[in-house]
C-alpha cells in the first residue's frame, strides 16, 4: 500500500490527531489551527485515533528504566516488580524489547528506540503515520503511543520468518482473499436454511467423485468408482452437484468446463431413467437440476473449508490455500443466480 511521501492536508483522513502536542512535530498544533479555519473532514475511511505522545527519552545503551517509565504510563495496573522482559536482537536498525506480566504474553507491549541518527535516513512522522493508516485498515499491529525517541506498539503473536521459510508457497499465496468467520458462519446458516427445504432424498453417496475416481473399463462398457475416504449418507443432490463441479477439474481449475445446462438435463436424464428403471418427464429432470445446482454450493463451501484446514497440516506439495480462494470465489460469483432457481410447479 503505498503512502504520499508529502505531509498530508489538515483535512486529510489520514491525517494524524494526537492527545497533545509532541517535541518531535507540530501536529498537535496544526489539528488545532486546522479546527479553527473550520476544515471538514472528507467522505472516505475513518481517521486514525489519538495516540499519546510522552516526553520520555530512553537510553539506548540502558533500554530497561526507560521501557518501565513507559509500561507505568501505558498499562498502570501492572505491579512493577512482576513486569517481564525479553529483548529481540533481530533487528539492525533500532532496539526492540518486550515487556509483559503473563507467561503467555496475551497483553505484551513492544518498546521500539530508534537506531543514533536514524532519523537521518528514516521519516519518523511518515513513519507513524503509516503505521496509523495501515492499522485502519487491519493491516498492524495497534500503536500505543510515541516518546522522544521511539514508540510503543502491540505484540503480534507468531513466528519471524527466516530464508528458509519465504519460500514456501503456503506463506506467500492468497490468504488475504479467505472471507472472514464472520462471513462463512453467515454462509453456512443460509446453507442450512434452504438446502433442506429442497426435498432431496438422503442416499449412500461417494462424496467425492473428481474424475481420477472413476475408472471405465472400456471391454466390458463398465464405471466403477474408486477411493471412498468420504463416503457415506448424505443429500443425493449434494453427490452430484459436487460431481458436476470436478468438470472443472483441480491441478487446472477452469469453471467455463462446468457443465452446460442442456449437459446437465440430459445426464439427469440418464441418471433418473436408471434409478427408476422407466423413462422420466421433464418435470422430474428440471426438479433434481434445481436440487443439483442448489447443492453445488454446498460442495464449494465444503472443499474449500477443508482445503483451509489442508494447508495448515498437509505435507502435499500442492497450493491449497489458493484453491481454497478459487472455491470460495466460485461459489460466491454463482450463489445469486443458482439462488434465484426455482422448483418447477
Amino acid at each position: 500500500m503505498a503512502v504520499p511521501p508529502s505531509a498530508p492536508l489538515p483535512c486529510s483522513p489520514f491525517y494524524l490527531r494526537r492527545q497533545a502536542p509532541c517535541p518531535q512535530c507540530s501536529w498537535g498544533m496544526e489539528e488545532k489551527a486546522a479546527a479553527g479555519a473550520g476544515c471538514r473532514e472528507p467522505p472516505g475511511p475513518p481517521r486514525a485515533a489519538a495516540v499519546p505522545c510522552f516526553g520520555i527519552s530512553v537510553d539506548q545503551d540502558d533500554i530497561l528504566p526507560g521501557a518501565l517509565r513507559l509500561i507505568r504510563e501505558l498499562r498502570p495496573l501492572w505491579k512493577p516488580q512482576q513486569v517481564r522482559t525479553k529483548r529481540f536482537t533481530d533487528g539492525i536498525t533500532n532496539k526492540l524489547v518486550a515487556c509483559y506480566v503473563e507467561e503467555d504474553m496475551q497483553d505484551c507491549v513492544l518498546v521500539r528506540v530508534y537506531g543514533e541518527r536514524t532519523e537521518l535516513l528514516v521519516d519518523r512522522e511518515n513513519e507513524v503515520r503509516n503505521f496509523q493508516l495501515l492499522r485502519a485498515h487491519g493491516c498492524a499491529p495497534k500503536l500505543y503511543c510515541t516518546f522522544q525517541n521511539g514508540l510503543c506498539y502491540e505484540y503480534m503473536r507468531g513466528m519471524a520468518l527466516g530464508p528458509e521459510h519465504i519460500r514456501e508457497p503456503r506463506l506467500f499465496s492468497l490468504s488475504a482473499d479467505v472471507p472472514k468467520v464472520e462471513v462463512l458462519e453467515r454462509e453456512l446458516a443460509w446453507l442450512k436454511e434452504h438446502l433442506p427445504q429442497l426435498d432431496s432424498p438422503v442416499v449412500f453417496c461417494h462424496n467425492d467423485l473428481l474424475c481420477k475416481n472413476i475408472i471405465y473399463d472400456s471391454t466390458k462398457g463398465h464405471v466403477r468408482f474408486i477411493d471412498y475416504e468420504y463416503a457415506g449418507y448424505n443429500y443425493q443432490a449434494f453427490d452430484i452437484g459436487n460431481h458436476f463441479n470436478e468438470f472443472a477439474g483441480v491441478n487446472e481449475v477452469d469453471y467455463c468446463q462446468y457443465p452446460a445446462r442442456e449437459t446437465q438435463l440430459q445426464w439427469l436424464r440418464y441418471y433418473l431413467q436408471a434409478q427408476k428403471g422407466m423413462a422420466v418427464t421433464p418435470r422430474e429432470v428440471e426438479r433434481l437440476y434445481v436440487q443439483v445446482n442448489k447443492f453445488a454450493l454446498a460442495s464449494h463451501f465444503f472443499w474449500a473449508l477443508w482445503a483451509l484446514i489442508q494447508s495448515q497440516f498437509s505435507t502435499i506439495d500442492f497450493n491449497f490455500l489458493r484453491y481454497a480462494v478459487i472455491r470460495f470465489n466460485q461459489y460466491f460469483k454463482v450463489k445469486p443466480q443458482v439462488s434465484a432457481l426455482e422448483m418447477p410447479k
